[in-house]
């Protein structure tokens, strides 16, 4: 059984945020912190940072967009959120995205559990930019991602099952028609 969590504020700061995959993470409330109900994560990234498609198998995701574009594919479907709108991802269904813009949102996994791969994926921000010149999954080799994404409950897709799970996307690293 889950723990009761302790009460706590917190904010976007160096000591709270991780450098991650060409963006920044804020790690808001972490799964430890809320008895593993939730991790609440606060994103600042840009076009081209974007995960490679992937579902996962214990989770569900919420993405509120605090300023600029995403472009999500999901369940056949592709939306175009936008700030002050959110996002439901729910667990078992293979999902993507496009940054349309730099992106600033607000990311709640249910139940908690994941920290452990963003935390391992990323470094310590020395400051609230967005690192110049950072290492995103296009230019990285997947193999470390997907294995430690496997140990998390969440599993990176290969091309013929994105093709398969997700027909309208145009693929990881393709730039899009539209």
């Amino acid at each position: 059984m889950n723990q009761p969590a302790d009460f706590f504020v917190r904010s976007a700061v160096p000591e709270t945020t991780r450098s991650y995959m060409g963006g920044l993470l804020t790690f808001l409330a972490t799964s430890a912190e809320t008895g593993n109900r939730s991790f609440l994560l606060e994103v600042q990234t840009v076009p081209g940072a974007e995960p490679p498609p992937h579902l996962h198998y214990e989770q569900d995701e919420v993405f509120y967009i605090l300023e600029g574009e995403i472009e999500v594919y999901c369940m056949g479907q592709v939306r175009i959120a936008r700030a002050g709108e959110m996002v439901f991802l729910p667990r078992m269904q293979a999902h993507a995205f496009y940054f349309l813009s730099p992106l600033h949102f607000l990311a709640l996994v249910q139940p908690g559990g994941i920290d452990g791969y963003f935390e391992a994926m990323s470094t310590p921000a020395t400051s609230m930019e967005i690192p110049a010149n950072a290492t995103t999954y296009a230019e990285s080799d997947p193999a470390a991602a997907i294995a430690l994404a496997a140990k998390y409950g969440v599993k990176m897709l290969n091309s013929e099952e994105t093709a398969e799970l997700l027909p309208h996307y145009p693929g990881f690293g393709v730039p899009r028609l539209g």
